[in-house]
């Protein structure tokens, strides 16, 4: 069986259309602002790969067959360093705060050696290809000491490096990054662009998936992983009103799948249809699941209580 060659993310076209500016090599720094995966960082790696190309077309953009660009598709490109905040501690559990600290610039401050490679040394090499770039995915994240140590870095990048910096919200970086980087907003994809991404990937388009993405490509990186969370939160919701035991069993199945980034909201979406008073109360419920499992409670526990209150919440107790 013949395997088909990697591919770079694909673009919705309205992504697609913020290339140009993006490739223009004079920039030392871009900031990429929008929602909260909406395809920032599968645009900052077309840029990174648009930048290293051997063949960029008149359309600004990458080729996707020299061998920067099969590179770039595999994530194993040698000029293309991804930061972001560290979801877990030393010990294995989920970090209570996202932060990216100074140890992922300099490898003298690493004392928990987190990082294989930190920007300092990465950038002391001369680009493979054409340009070192680094994407930082979540720059509100960057503490002050972290910010000032890159701060040098973007002002006199070594080898011409590149940064892309990603964030929801421009008003939550820091100022000094803000000002010396250049920026660019990701909006929403339409839905006729999604459909037409998701059409290209050989799925299944219907009108949950595209209400639930709300624009968001990002989201639709994993398409299994979005239809599974949005059917364990059915799931859920239908036990919850069947009785105690069916609620305390979907919790249970529950705690083994759920996912942070994508459970919660697929429940909200959910509990759409319902009242204001069930939502807000169903809402309250599920804040408390995650507050006791970011503060490392029992999660057996954690979800049968989250069971016990979404039945009070629905009205079923």
């Amino acid at each position: 069986m013949t395997l088909a060659p990697p591919r770079l993310p694909p673009l919705p076209d309205a992504h697609a259309a913020l290339l140009p500016p993006l490739a223009q090599t004079q920039s030392n720094a871009w900031l990429l602002t929008g929602p909260a995966r909406v395809g920032k960082r599968a645009l900052a790696s077309v840029v990174a790969a648009l930048h290293n190309c051997a063949q960029r077309g008149p359309k600004e953009a990458p080729c996707g067959e020299c061998a920067s660009c099969r590179a770039a598709a595999l994530d194993l490109h040698p000029d293309v360093l991804v930061l972001a905040p560290r979801t877990t501690t030393s010990t294995g559990k989920a970090a209570r705060r996202k932060i990216i600290p100074i140890g992922a610039v300099l490898a003298s401050r690493d004392r928990d050696k987190d990082y294989e490679q930190h920007v300092y040394e990465f950038l002391e090499v001369r680009p493979t290809y054409r340009r070192r770039v680094v994407i930082i995915d979540g720059a509100e994240h960057l503490n002050a000491e972290t910010a000032n140590a890159l701060l040098k870095l973007i002002e006199e990048p070594p080898h011409r490096a590149l940064f892309v910096l990603l964030a929801e919200d421009v008003r939550s970086v820091l100022p000094t990054l803000v000002s010396r980087s250049s920026r660019l907003g990701v909006p929403p994809a339409p839905q006729s662009d999604l459909a037409k991404y998701l059409q290209q990937e050989g799925c299944p388009v219907d009108a949950e998936l595209l209400a639930f993405a709300a624009g968001r490509a990002g989201l639709l990186s994993d398409v299994e992983a979005v239809r599974s969370a949005l059917s364990d939160a059915r799931s859920l919701t239908d036990a919850v009103r069947a009785g105690l035991w069916p609620a305390f069993e979907a919790a249970t199945a529950l705690e083994k799948t759920f996912s942070a980034a994508l459970h919660p909201e697929a429940l909200r979406f959910v509990w759409q249809p319902e009242t204001g008073a069930v939502r807000a109360a169903a809402d309250t419920a599920l804040e408390a699941l995650q507050g006791a499992l970011e503060a490392y409670a029992n999660p057996g526990l954690s979800f049968q209580v989250f069971a016990l209150s979404l039945r009070q919440a629905f009205g079923a107790a």
